[in-house]
């Protein structure tokens, strides 16, 4: 089976009941009207544009595009990106690709010119739809790009440089154009999210896209009486493969563009969604939001809601043992994944495991995980080492890269380049990218571990731990520092804060700055080792 199929059946068996919804908050406009479009009935300053479509119209859609893009010339094999925000767009135009045994290629909406440029290069675009936040970006490169590709604009107004989504897809038909799909065939090119370099081209096919659905239903259990949020990107594998969970059961979904705490609780509230999936920072936001007196919980219908889950990196335990004071009957997931393997869900804490806050978990859903040396042999319990997992969402391969593709993958194993320990229990836990390791006089320190404890102080949103080179000790920690809004703290603070800790893991530099990150919440070190790494730091010669 392929999640094509599961669309189908969704179509046929759910065909009239509402599988998407998307809320934007933020911008009032009706520049659709080919879909149900409307004001949310109750005026509300939270929430002002809603749009949704059915199962029997999402599949529809993606048919049309389907024979659109057969039309064109697409067939199997070939490769069609989607350079779009989250709307309701993204999904059929991402199913009508795949129907066509074609592979789909969502880009970052954060790219620039020059990496579009690049992406499109390294995977082989044959077709580049895009929206109209991404105008001005694609037409910097349209005349090198257009050579031997097609463009097609997906909104109002098309530039004259691309064709036009809407009118092209009006006449064609809505029947599945019935191209047989196997699990063994090429689906998606994913790019890595570039946290440390330029991203890579992920290639996966029809039986990691399916297993991911799988994997997600088996862990959050959804039912056809579900309601998810998502708010990520729908071009990064988490948010899409967390959504695959509603694929597979059957219901709705709410598209929301707007990060905002307030958002999300009305989101929440309004659309009686039940499975909310949160980035560490927005989590840390609807905290203070609270906290401050800014919202309160009694303003909103959140009875319903069982269930939020986070991913995409260390999860602080402070954090979730702060949640549970206003949400105590929340299940919770920590859910650990690449895009190398397709996204979330091969290690996961489990809803049962709460006592365990702080581990990624266990294997997933059909996963094997292992902890290895740099010899790649397994270690004792308890011991550092590198995280390698197998299961049937490992990638098939670095697009174009056959070296990076060997220094990951051998036998099945997808080598993470993550540093994992695991406990008596079984659980792992995550301590730090191979990559940010920080070796201190010949001692590893793993900054995850400070990041955890500085969080416990009062005054800290967010932090990073980078290093920084010194010629005697080859490096020394930093902490770069984010403060919640309205606070204030000093350098002393923190240091007498950072007695508690072990000598050779209290940072010697404290930095106050604000902590870039990506769309996945990841936070982006290369960038502050970057900005930091030649600054003169005149705390590099405290010894604590």
């Amino acid at each position: 089976m392929t999640i094509v199929e599961l669309l189908e059946r969704n179509s046929r068996l759910y065909g009239d009941e509402i599988c998407l919804v998307e809320i934007n908050p933020e911008v009032k406009e009706t520049r659709r009207v080919t879909w149900k479009e409307y004001e949310l009935m109750e005026p509300s300053p939270n929430a002002h544009y809603r749009r949704e479509i059915t199962w029997h119209v999402f599949n529809e859609k993606a048919n049309r595009f389907a024979n659109l893009l057969i039309s064109r010339g697409i067939q199997k094999g070939d490769k069609v990106g989607i350079l779009l925000m989250n709307c309701l767009e993204w999904l059929p135009i991402y199913f009508g690709i795949l129907k066509t045994g074609a592979l789909a290629v969502p880009l970052n909406f954060r790219y620039s010119a020059s990496e579009i440029e690049y992406c499109v290069g390294l995977a082989d675009v044959d077709i580049l739809v895009f929206g109209p936040e991404f105008i001005g970006r694609v037409e910097e490169i349209a005349d090198r790009i257009s050579k031997g590709r097609l463009l097609i604009f997906e909104g109002d107004n098309c530039p004259t440089f691309a064709e036009d989504y809407k009118a092209m897809t009006a006449d064609c038909s809505s029947k599945n154009p019935g191209i047989t799909l196997w699990e063994e065939d090429e689906a998606a090119i994913y790019f890595s999210s570039g946290t440390t370099g330029f991203p890579k081209a992920i290639l996966h096919n029809h039986e990691s896209l399916i297993h991911a659905c799988r994997v997600e239903q088996n862990h959050h259990g959804q039912t056809r009486e579900d309601v998810f949020l998502c708010i990520p990107p729908l071009y990064h594998t988490g948010a899409k493969m967390h959504w695959f969970g509603s694929l597979l059961s059957g219901s709705k979904a709410v598209l929301l563009k707007g990060t905002k705490p307030e958002y999300i609780l009305d989101a929440v509230s309004r659309e009686k969604c039940t499975i909310v999936w949160l980035l560490v920072p927005w989590a840390q936001d609807i905290l203070e939001a609270l906290d401050s007196g800014r919202l309160k919980l009694s303003d909103y219908e959140l009875d319903q809601w069982r269930l939020m889950h986070i991913g995409a990196q260390p999860v602080p335990p402070s954090l979730i043992r702060h949640w549970k004071s206003y949400f105590p009957k929340h299940q919770y997931d920590t859910n650990y994944g690449l895009s190398e393997s397709i996204g979330p869900g091969c290690v996961h804490l489990g809803v049962d495991n709460i006592e365990k806050v702080g581990a990624i978990g266990v294997p997933g859903f059909g996963w094997r995980v292992k902890i290895v040396d740099e010899n790649r042999q397994v270690v004792e319990q308890g011991e550092v080492g590198e995280l390698a997992v197998k299961g049937p969402g490992v990638m098939t391969c670095y697009y174009h890269d056959p070296k990076a593709t060997e220094e990951v993958l051998d036998h099945g194993w997808l080598y993470t380049g993550d540093m994992a320990m695991q406990d008596k229990d079984g659980f792992i836990f995550l301590v730090d990218r191979k990559k940010d390791v920080i070796i201190s006089g010949g001692e590893n320190i793993y900054p995850v571990q400070i990041e955890d404890f500085i969080r416990l102080h009062q005054a800290v949103h967010d932090v990073a731990v980078i290093g920084l080179p010194d010629k005697r000790l080859g490096e020394i920690t930093a902490a770069v520092i984010e403060l919640k809004p309205g606070m204030s703290c000093t350098e002393e603070e923190i240091r007498s804060f950072c007695m508690e800790m072990p000598r050779y893991k209290r940072p010697k530099t404290i930095i106050f700055a604000e902590i870039p990150r990506n769309p996945t919440g990841k936070i982006e070190k290369p960038k502050l080792r970057e900005k930091y790494c030649g600054v003169r730091l005149v705390e590099a010669q405290i010894t604590n």
